[in-house]
Protein backbone atom coordinates (compact mmCIF):
# COMPACT_ATOMS: atom_id res chain seq x y z
CA UNK A 1 0.00 0.00 0.00
CA UNK A 2 1.37 3.41 -0.98
CA UNK A 3 1.99 6.22 1.49
CA UNK A 4 -0.78 8.28 -0.07
CA UNK A 5 -3.30 5.48 0.44
CA UNK A 6 -2.20 5.01 4.04
CA UNK A 7 -2.51 8.73 4.70
CA UNK A 8 -5.96 8.73 3.15
CA UNK A 9 -7.10 5.88 5.40
CA UNK A 10 -5.74 7.68 8.44
CA UNK A 11 -7.48 10.94 7.55
CA UNK A 12 -10.76 9.37 6.47
CA UNK A 13 -12.28 8.82 9.97
CA UNK A 14 -11.54 12.43 10.91
CA UNK A 15 -13.05 13.73 7.67
CA UNK A 16 -16.13 11.58 8.18
CA UNK A 17 -16.56 12.86 11.73
CA UNK A 18 -16.09 16.45 10.53
CA UNK A 19 -18.70 15.93 7.81
CA UNK A 20 -21.23 14.49 10.25
CA UNK A 21 -20.63 17.03 13.00
CA UNK A 22 -20.19 20.19 10.93
CA UNK A 23 -21.02 20.04 7.24
CA UNK A 24 -24.28 18.10 7.54
CA UNK A 25 -25.85 20.49 10.11
CA UNK A 26 -24.61 23.51 8.15
CA UNK A 27 -26.12 22.11 4.96
CA UNK A 28 -29.44 21.45 6.70
CA UNK A 29 -29.42 25.00 8.07
CA UNK A 30 -28.78 26.43 4.60
CA UNK A 31 -31.59 24.35 3.10
CA UNK A 32 -33.99 25.33 5.88
CA UNK A 33 -33.18 29.03 5.49
CA UNK A 34 -34.43 29.06 1.89
CA UNK A 35 -37.38 26.73 2.36
CA UNK A 36 -40.89 28.01 1.81
CA UNK A 37 -44.39 26.70 1.34
CA UNK A 38 -44.08 26.80 -2.45
CA UNK A 39 -40.43 25.83 -2.76
CA UNK A 40 -37.09 27.61 -2.32
CA UNK A 41 -37.36 31.30 -1.45
CA UNK A 42 -35.27 34.20 -0.20
CA UNK A 43 -38.17 35.78 1.67
CA UNK A 44 -36.64 35.04 5.07
CA UNK A 45 -33.46 36.94 4.18
CA UNK A 46 -35.50 39.76 2.66
CA UNK A 47 -37.59 39.97 5.82
CA UNK A 48 -34.46 40.24 7.98
CA UNK A 49 -32.62 42.76 5.81
CA UNK A 50 -35.75 44.86 5.29
CA UNK A 51 -36.73 45.15 8.95
CA UNK A 52 -35.02 47.98 10.91
CA UNK A 53 -35.47 46.04 14.15
CA UNK A 54 -33.41 43.06 12.99
CA UNK A 55 -30.82 45.31 11.34
CA UNK A 56 -30.47 47.07 14.67
CA UNK A 57 -30.00 43.69 16.39
CA UNK A 58 -27.31 42.81 13.85
CA UNK A 59 -25.55 46.14 14.29
CA UNK A 60 -25.70 45.84 18.08
CA UNK A 61 -24.16 42.36 17.88
CA UNK A 62 -21.29 43.57 15.69
CA UNK A 63 -20.74 46.75 17.73
CA UNK A 64 -20.68 44.99 21.09
CA UNK A 65 -18.38 42.29 19.72
CA UNK A 66 -15.94 44.93 18.47
CA UNK A 67 -16.01 46.78 21.82
CA UNK A 68 -15.44 43.55 23.73
CA UNK A 69 -12.58 42.60 21.42
CA UNK A 70 -10.87 45.99 21.78
CA UNK A 71 -11.15 45.91 25.59
CA UNK A 72 -9.86 42.34 25.77
CA UNK A 73 -6.88 43.30 23.57
CA UNK A 74 -6.17 46.41 25.64
CA UNK A 75 -6.18 44.40 28.87
CA UNK A 76 -4.78 41.14 27.50
CA UNK A 77 -1.63 42.58 25.88
CA UNK A 78 -0.08 44.11 29.02
CA UNK A 79 -1.22 41.12 31.09
CA UNK A 80 0.39 38.69 28.64
CA UNK A 81 3.58 40.79 28.57
CA UNK A 82 3.82 40.74 32.37
CA UNK A 83 3.23 36.99 32.42
CA UNK A 84 5.95 36.47 29.81
CA UNK A 85 8.56 38.58 31.61
CA UNK A 86 8.15 37.46 35.24
CA UNK A 87 9.89 34.43 36.75
CA UNK A 88 8.74 30.88 35.93
CA UNK A 89 7.10 30.30 39.31
CA UNK A 90 5.08 33.52 39.28
CA UNK A 91 4.23 32.98 35.61
CA UNK A 92 2.76 29.58 36.47
CA UNK A 93 0.51 31.10 39.14
CA UNK A 94 -0.58 33.89 36.80
CA UNK A 95 -1.46 31.35 34.10
CA UNK A 96 -3.45 29.38 36.66
CA UNK A 97 -5.34 32.54 37.67
CA UNK A 98 -6.12 33.29 34.01
CA UNK A 99 -7.25 29.75 33.23
CA UNK A 100 -9.16 29.21 36.49
CA UNK A 101 -12.35 31.05 35.35
CA UNK A 102 -12.53 28.70 32.34
CA UNK A 103 -13.03 25.82 34.76
CA UNK A 104 -16.26 27.41 36.00
CA UNK A 105 -19.48 27.31 34.00
CA UNK A 106 -20.31 30.44 32.02
CA UNK A 107 -23.79 30.33 33.54
CA UNK A 108 -22.37 30.40 37.08
CA UNK A 109 -20.05 33.32 36.27
CA UNK A 110 -22.88 35.19 34.60
CA UNK A 111 -25.16 34.74 37.61
CA UNK A 112 -22.32 36.09 39.73
CA UNK A 113 -22.25 39.24 37.60
CA UNK A 114 -26.03 39.49 37.87
CA UNK A 115 -25.66 39.66 41.65
CA UNK A 116 -22.83 42.22 41.49
CA UNK A 117 -24.49 44.48 38.89
CA UNK A 118 -28.09 44.39 40.10
CA UNK A 119 -29.70 47.43 41.72
CA UNK A 120 -28.81 46.18 45.21
CA UNK A 121 -25.50 44.71 44.08
CA UNK A 122 -22.00 45.68 45.14
CA UNK A 123 -21.02 47.72 42.07
CA UNK A 124 -24.07 50.07 41.96
CA UNK A 125 -23.93 50.41 45.75
CA UNK A 126 -20.30 51.56 45.65
CA UNK A 127 -21.10 54.03 42.86
CA UNK A 128 -24.02 55.42 44.89
CA UNK A 129 -21.86 55.73 48.00
CA UNK A 130 -19.28 57.70 45.98
CA UNK A 131 -21.99 59.99 44.66
CA UNK A 132 -21.46 58.82 41.07
CA UNK A 133 -24.90 57.27 40.59
CA UNK A 134 -28.51 57.93 41.49
CA UNK A 135 -30.50 55.97 44.03
CA UNK A 136 -32.24 53.69 41.52
CA UNK A 137 -29.13 53.18 39.40
CA UNK A 138 -28.63 49.65 38.03
CA UNK A 139 -26.23 48.28 35.42
CA UNK A 140 -28.32 45.19 34.71
CA UNK A 141 -30.16 45.00 31.37
CA UNK A 142 -27.76 47.43 29.71
CA UNK A 143 -25.09 47.06 27.04
CA UNK A 144 -22.50 47.93 29.67
CA UNK A 145 -23.48 44.83 31.66
CA UNK A 146 -23.05 42.66 28.57
CA UNK A 147 -19.62 44.15 27.86
CA UNK A 148 -18.44 43.64 31.46
CA UNK A 149 -19.63 40.03 31.58
CA UNK A 150 -18.30 39.10 28.14
CA UNK A 151 -14.88 40.67 28.77
CA UNK A 152 -14.51 38.60 31.93
CA UNK A 153 -15.55 35.45 30.05
CA UNK A 154 -13.37 35.97 26.96
CA UNK A 155 -10.27 37.70 28.38
CA UNK A 156 -8.41 34.37 28.97
CA UNK A 157 -8.65 33.52 25.26
CA UNK A 158 -7.06 36.83 24.27
CA UNK A 159 -4.39 36.70 26.98
CA UNK A 160 -3.28 33.16 26.22
CA UNK A 161 -3.19 33.85 22.46
CA UNK A 162 -0.90 36.84 22.97
CA UNK A 163 1.18 35.05 25.61
CA UNK A 164 2.13 32.30 23.18
CA UNK A 165 3.66 34.90 20.86
CA UNK A 166 5.24 37.23 23.42
CA UNK A 167 7.12 34.40 25.14
CA UNK A 168 8.93 33.72 21.85
CA UNK A 169 10.16 37.32 21.46
CA UNK A 170 13.88 37.52 22.17
CA UNK A 171 14.51 39.74 25.18
CA UNK A 172 17.74 40.92 23.59
CA UNK A 173 15.68 42.93 21.12
CA UNK A 174 14.21 44.90 24.00
CA UNK A 175 17.63 45.33 25.57
CA UNK A 176 19.00 46.62 22.27
CA UNK A 177 16.16 49.13 21.99
CA UNK A 178 16.77 50.37 25.53
CA UNK A 179 20.50 50.64 24.76
CA UNK A 180 19.69 52.81 21.74
CA UNK A 181 17.85 55.24 23.99
CA UNK A 182 14.24 54.03 23.89
CA UNK A 183 12.15 54.32 27.01
CA UNK A 184 10.18 51.34 28.30
CA UNK A 185 6.97 52.52 26.60
CA UNK A 186 8.81 53.24 23.35
CA UNK A 187 10.27 49.73 23.44
CA UNK A 188 6.81 48.26 23.89
CA UNK A 189 5.42 50.35 21.05
CA UNK A 190 8.21 49.89 18.51
CA UNK A 191 9.55 46.40 19.31
CA UNK A 192 7.22 44.23 21.35
CA UNK A 193 3.86 45.30 19.97
CA UNK A 194 4.70 44.81 16.24
CA UNK A 195 6.10 41.35 16.98
CA UNK A 196 3.04 40.48 19.07
CA UNK A 197 0.56 41.43 16.32
CA UNK A 198 0.00 37.79 15.17
CA UNK A 199 -1.07 36.84 18.69
CA UNK A 200 -3.28 39.92 18.99
CA UNK A 201 -4.92 39.14 15.64
CA UNK A 202 -5.48 35.49 16.58
CA UNK A 203 -6.90 36.46 19.98
CA UNK A 204 -9.10 39.16 18.45
CA UNK A 205 -10.49 36.72 15.92
CA UNK A 206 -11.27 34.21 18.64
CA UNK A 207 -12.85 36.76 20.96
CA UNK A 208 -14.92 38.39 18.21
CA UNK A 209 -16.35 35.12 16.90
CA UNK A 210 -17.16 33.82 20.38
CA UNK A 211 -18.71 37.14 21.35
CA UNK A 212 -20.82 37.43 18.21
CA UNK A 213 -22.22 33.93 18.66
CA UNK A 214 -22.63 34.07 22.46
CA UNK A 215 -26.11 33.60 23.86
CA UNK A 216 -26.07 32.89 27.62
CA UNK A 217 -24.22 35.95 28.96
CA UNK A 218 -25.86 38.59 26.70
CA UNK A 219 -29.29 37.10 27.31
CA UNK A 220 -28.95 37.01 31.12
CA UNK A 221 -27.18 40.36 31.56
CA UNK A 222 -28.95 42.26 28.78
CA UNK A 223 -32.41 40.84 29.32
CA UNK A 224 -35.18 40.98 26.74
CA UNK A 225 -34.63 44.70 26.04
CA UNK A 226 -31.07 44.30 24.73
CA UNK A 227 -31.33 41.69 22.00
CA UNK A 228 -28.32 40.25 20.16
CA UNK A 229 -28.48 38.01 17.11
CA UNK A 230 -27.99 34.73 18.98
CA UNK A 231 -30.86 35.61 21.34
CA UNK A 232 -33.03 36.58 18.36
CA UNK A 233 -32.36 33.19 16.78
CA UNK A 234 -33.28 31.45 20.05
CA UNK A 235 -36.51 33.45 20.30
CA UNK A 236 -37.50 32.57 16.72
CA UNK A 237 -36.98 28.88 17.46
CA UNK A 238 -38.62 28.66 20.90
CA UNK A 239 -41.31 31.38 20.92
CA UNK A 240 -42.49 32.07 17.38
CA UNK A 241 -41.50 28.58 16.15
CA UNK A 242 -40.33 30.14 12.89
CA UNK A 243 -37.49 27.74 12.15
CA UNK A 244 -36.81 28.89 8.55
CA UNK A 245 -36.44 32.51 9.70
CA UNK A 246 -34.20 31.39 12.58
CA UNK A 247 -32.07 29.46 10.08
CA UNK A 248 -31.82 32.55 7.87
CA UNK A 249 -30.59 34.58 10.85
CA UNK A 250 -28.07 31.84 11.65
CA UNK A 251 -26.82 31.89 8.06
CA UNK A 252 -26.36 35.66 8.23
CA UNK A 253 -24.40 35.29 11.48
CA UNK A 254 -22.36 32.44 9.99
CA UNK A 255 -21.63 34.44 6.83
CA UNK A 256 -20.57 37.46 8.87
CA UNK A 257 -18.09 35.37 10.84
CA UNK A 258 -16.76 33.84 7.62
CA UNK A 259 -16.13 37.34 6.25
CA UNK A 260 -13.69 37.76 9.13
CA UNK A 261 -12.22 34.24 9.07
CA UNK A 262 -11.35 34.15 5.37
CA UNK A 263 -9.19 37.33 5.28
CA UNK A 264 -7.45 36.22 8.46
CA UNK A 265 -6.73 32.77 6.99
CA UNK A 266 -5.25 34.41 3.89
CA UNK A 267 -3.19 36.77 6.03
CA UNK A 268 -1.92 33.91 8.19
CA UNK A 269 -1.12 31.88 5.06
CA UNK A 270 0.77 34.78 3.55
CA UNK A 271 2.81 35.22 6.73
CA UNK A 272 3.69 31.54 6.89
CA UNK A 273 4.74 31.47 3.24
CA UNK A 274 6.77 34.60 3.72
Amino acid sequence: MSDRAENTLLVLPGLLLLALAFFVPITQMLVLSVSGENGPTLDHFTRFLGDPYYLNVLWRTVRLSLIITVICAAVGFPLAYIMARVGPRLRLWLIVLVILPLMTSVVVRTFGWMVLLSRSGLVPQVLRDLGLAERNFSIMQTELAIVIGMVQVLLPFMTLSILGVVTRIDRRLEEAARTMGCTFMQTLRTVVFPLAVPGIVAGSLLVFTLSASSFVTPNLLGGSRIQVLAASIYRSVTQTLDWPFAAAQAVILFAGILLILVPYARLAGGRSNG
